[in-house]
């Protein structure tokens, strides 16, 4: 039976690190807590007989002390957008079985494409030219699927065997699929390494296949790096490779314009720029200060957009920040029912039923009572976080920072650090403080 102190239960037992990795990797501050953290009976004693979810105290249990690890996958789903908290069990047991029947047509289809995908190999060298000429090289495979690093499995190896013109792929969207998969795999046996969880190789495997089936349907954004840091915790926390790919799917709904980048901008400059705006409101001299050092752009920024603060914090305080994220963030319309394609968010035309405004995350109250609606939606609770980690620096940043080397230095030094409760907290409290000022403006 599990004991409750009054300073918490410590989480980690439940991700594991290796004993070789443990003084490299920072300490987890969440604590499962009695009374604030969402535990498994309150969970359970959040849904009707029919399994019907009461959102609204999940979400306030959530905000107040996150989730407790031994449900994380199955809450998450309700907090992407998976399920409509308003569907019955036997609703979700049909689009659930429907999702995973989708997948495993799409993996088919991949597998079809390249006999890599599901194969329990991980491949960590190119295997086509630009040109679509496929590239025998059956050393750098055997290495992958015996989980050697990834430094001796380098994508520029020293015997490259070409097939011959029988061979060549001719659809340019194959091609390009097929050029990323190395990079996959390299990133892929980077990714949490830490961790006991990815000893087993069958789950970097998982964590391979599901990335290239996303590269496959998403073919406008593709893969890009920093998606497997994105998805290695769907893989930790659900069982069911199909049920991870669907939560790594509706995250990446929220997240896939971040890695949309072209030569003449990168994909979170939106959220940068609102990042700037923030900063010129609240701290206008470090503002000022940012941009006589060149920083104005706040391209220094730009990791813990892409991955979600997933190098600040360790996997679990990670998690436990994502969680409250997406509960202080959460619009009960973000879920829909179509498995037939990606990166759709509310189905065009349809006229959502009215929702109680307990059912929206705190957040999303402020947004809705103050009448935000920028023109892609609100601006993400992220750019308030990355806010916060700056405003909490500003004092160092103003003292000790002479140009670009030293502001990347001084956010470095956060790494390990930074309190995930504190952080949302300080958000919350800039969030309301940039919206009462906007008003004044």
């Amino acid at each position: 039976m599990m004991r409750w102190g009054n300073s918490g239960q410590a989480a980690d037992s439940f991700y594991q690190v290796r004993p070789d990795c443990s003084q490299n990797v920072p300490s987890t501050k969440f604590k499962i807590k009695a009374g604030k953290t969402l535990s498994v009976r309150k969970w359970h004693a959040a849904f009707t007989r029919e399994g019907c979810l009461d959102i609204a105290s999940v979400l306030s249990r959530i905000q107040r002390g996150g989730v407790h690890p031994a449900i994380r996958g199955e809450v998450w789903e309700f907090l992407l957008g998976c399920y409509d908290p308003g569907s019955t069990f036997d609703e979700r047991d049909q689009i659930r079985h429907r999702r995973r029947m989708q997948y495993a047509r799409w993996k088919e289809e991949c597998r079809e494409m390249d006999s890599h995908v599901s194969s329990g190999k991980i491949i960590t060298a190119p295997i086509i030219t630009e040109d679509g000429f496929p590239i025998n090289d059956p050393l750098v495979l055997l290495e992958a699927t015996q989980g050697t690093s990834s430094s001796s499995s380098s994508s520029s190896t020293t015997r490259v065997e070409v097939s011959d013109s029988t061979n060549r792929v001719t659809d340019r969207q194959i091609v390009d699929w097929k050029l990323t998969l190395h990079q996959i795999g390299l990133d892929v046996l980077r990714t949490d390494r830490s961790m006991v969880f990815y000893e087993n190789k069958e789950n970097l495997q998982k964590l391979w296949d599901i990335l290239a089936v996303y590269a496959w349907i998403d073919k406008e954004v593709g893969y890009c790096q920093g998606m497997s840091d994105l998805c290695s915790p769907m893989i930790v926390l659900l069982n069911d490779e199909a049920d991870a790919f669907w939560c790594f799917e509706r995250l990446m709904r929220r997240l896939r314009g971040n890695f949309r980048c072209t030569q003449q901008s990168v994909g979170v400059e939106n959220q940068l720029q609102h990042l700037a705006s923030i900063i010129q409101v609240l701290d206008p001299k470090l503002h000022d200060h940012l941009e006589t050092l060149g920083g104005g752009d706040y391209l220094f920024a730009f990791r813990m957009f892409m991955v979600l603060f997933r190098r600040e914090l360790s996997f679990g305080d990670s998690l436990y920040l994502w969680e409250m994220m997406w509960a202080l963030e959460y619009d009960p319309d973000i879920f829909t029912y179509d498995e037939t394609g990606v990166a759709t968010h509310k189905i065009e035309g349809s006229k959502p039923k009215v929702k109680s405004i307990r059912q929206f995350g705190k957040y999303e109250r402020e947004n809705m009572k103050n009448g935000v609606n920028d023109g892609d939606g609100p601006v993400p609770i992220s750019v308030f976080l990355v806010a916060s980690v700056l405003k909490e620096n500003s004092p160092k940043l103003l003292q000790e920072a002479q140009g670009i080397d030293d502001v990347i230095r001084i956010l470095n030094n956060v790494n390990g650090h930074l309190d995930a409760k504190r952080t949302c907290a300080v958000a919350l409290k800039l969030h309301r403080k940039y919206l009462k000022k906007g008003k004044k403006t």
